[in-house]
């Protein structure tokens, strides 16, 4: 391969000089199968020669070959490329260089699935942006990917043109590295990768994962020979007393339940008698009895015609659901809610919005009063400002808020940075563009990550009083803002009464890290803020 490298490419071939000096050290430099040692020495040389050689041959060696090594090593120090199947940095996209053998497969460049966010496995081809045969350039966008928080787009990082779109529009389910498109340099050889597939070793990967299946079937062959012969298990023989209790397994009491086999009459060979699975399919071999169909309730299901449509699940929906389940399994959860009167808060919010209205800026809307509140109480009491590490506690020092913006795509929770630093017209302006964005789904990684704090309201939007919501890991507590509403409360005299709105808001707080007490402070600094919000403006 390292020979047919140095012969077959163009941008090397006008090298005659150094291919003549250092054609013996280049071939092993290439090649992958040297023993360490010798690659470190034979790099050491090469380095040594080129430097000697560099002066001497500037005038000789060609343009082309110049742009070709220049362009190669910044590549490999901005990690994009693999050599020999090995990542050689941790890049955003991956990609690795081929050179074949072989005369119909010229050099060329294989784009693997990117790893646009910290939690991405695999991903989904939402669009293609270019065609097979367009040229492409650094900076270009080739495609856009469906990842499991947004729809980002991919861009080109080198020179080159388009020559194969390995995985087509609509794609889903891709795995991370793996190839989605061959790029070439030159563009005649274009045509030599219509019939490209990807090589056997990238095929064969997948299913090298699925091999560890078979091992369970071994155990219980290793465990067979260990019991005692079958004429035990199943002579009813010195059956325990009513009064015994009869110990088995739970996988041997439910086999037991649905053959409607009496436990009684089993003798156990494990542990102390134990009766196991084992010495249930021992019985029901030894006595004849044949295994009854199970699924005649299941059957008795599906004879019931019913009219459904199975929906696609998007990438987003099926992260957004991993991750509130594992919320809801590993947190411990515990609800604080308290009413707050917005009677002021209303007639502040009414003389803000005519101030903004009169030097046309945007109107204020209660949620972002309800943002900056929430951000002020955490900077307040900090300690709600924090997430749990197992190790440690840690606490924030910037105040992010995410905030929770339901589309027909999925859910979305775009950041506000540093909240409690922003004035109220600010933060309406970036809520307003990131809801945008989110509807559009062409939220990018740094619209959504970093929060360290949820603010979810279902109250102005939907008319929902009250509602619990689930915490969003890793941060430790989520803010439900329900609806106003006008109730009736005592007023200053004896049988004097007055009308007054208010909001409830749930605190879910993660126990871990957010003891009871320090929950209830937090909600009293909001509380403070809401009913008396002219001390947000100082």
């Amino acid at each position: 391969m390292a020979s047919h490298l140095l012969n077959h490419s163009k941008k090397l071939r006008n090298a005659s000089s150094l291919l003549h000096h250092d054609r013996a050290v280049l071939v092993r430099w290439f090649c992958s199968d040297v023993q360490p040692l010798s690659i470190t020495k034979n790099r050491d040389m090469l380095k040594t020669r080129i430097q000697d050689y560099e002066s001497s041959a500037r005038n000789r060696v060609s343009e082309s070959a110049s742009n070709f090594t220049k362009r190669n090593m910044s590549t490999m120090k901005r990690g994009y490329t693999r050599l020999n199947g090995e990542v050689l940095q941790n890049s955003e996209v991956l990609s690795r260089r081929s050179y074949s053998s072989a005369a119909d497969l010229p050099p060329h460049q294989e784009i693997g699935m990117p790893s646009l966010s910290p939690t991405m496995t695999e991903g989904n081809i939402a669009r293609w942006l270019k065609k097979e045969g367009d040229k492409v350039s650094p900076g270009e966008v080739l495609c856009e990917v469906e990842t499991d928080k947004a729809t980002v787009e991919m861009e080109c990082m080198e020179d080159g043109f388009l020559a194969k779109i390995v995985r087509k529009e609509g794609e889903k389910e891709i795995q991370v590295g793996e190839v989605i498109a061959i790029t070439v340099e030159d563009e005649e050889d274009i045509a030599k990768f219509k019939d490209y597939k990807p090589s056997a070793s990238e095929s064969s990967d997948p299913p090298a994962k699925e091999t560890p299946a078979p091992p369970p079937p071994k155990k219980e062959v290793a465990e067979e020979p260990a019991r005692e012969p079958e004429p035990k298990a199943s002579k009813p023989s010195a059956p325990p007393s009513s009064g015994d209790r009869i110990f088995a397994s739970p996988l041997a009491r439910k086999l037991a339940e649905e053959k409607n086999v009496t436990l009684s009459s089993i003798k156990g060979t494990g542990p102390d008698g134990l009766i196991v699975k084992g010495d249930i399919d021992d019985y029901l071999a030894s006595s004849g009895v044949k295994e009854v169909s199970a699924p005649s309730k299941a059957k008795a299901a599906t004879d019931v015609a019913l009219d459904y449509t199975d929906i696609p699940v998007s990438q987003i929906r099926k992260i957004t659901a991993s991750r509130l389940l594992l919320s809801k399994q590993t947190i411990p959860h515990y609800y604080l809610t308290v009413d707050t009167c917005v009677d002021k808060l209303m007639s502040l919010r009414s003389q803000l919005n005519s101030l903004q209205e009169a030097s046309g800026g945007a109107r204020i809307s209660v949620n972002d009063l309800v943002i900056k509140a929430a951000a002020l109480a955490l900077r307040k009491v900090p300690q709600c400002n924090s997430s749990w590490t197992n190790d440690y506690i840690r606490q924030y020092h910037n105040v992010n808020i995410n905030v929770a913006v339901q589309t027909e795509h999925g859910l979305f929770v775009p950041v506000v940075r540093d909240a409690d630093k922003k004035g109220l017209s600010k933060i309406g302006e970036e809520v307003k563009q990131l809801a945008k964005k989110a509807k559009e789904n062409s939220l990018k990684p740094q619209d959504y990550e970093g929060g360290t704090f949820t603010v979810s309201n279902l109250g102005g939007p939907f008319g929902v009083k009250q509602f619990c919501a689930i915490v969003n890991p890793p941060q430790s507590g989520i803010l439900a803002v329900g609806s106003a509403e006008r109730r009736v409360v005592p007023g200053s005299g004896a049988e004097e009464f007055k009308f007054a709105s208010f909001i409830a808001v749930t605190l879910s707080c993660d126990h871990r890290v957010i003891d009871g007490a320090i929950g209830a402070e937090w909600l009293k600094a909001f509380k403070g803020y809401i009913e008396n919000p002219e001390t947000m403006l100082l």
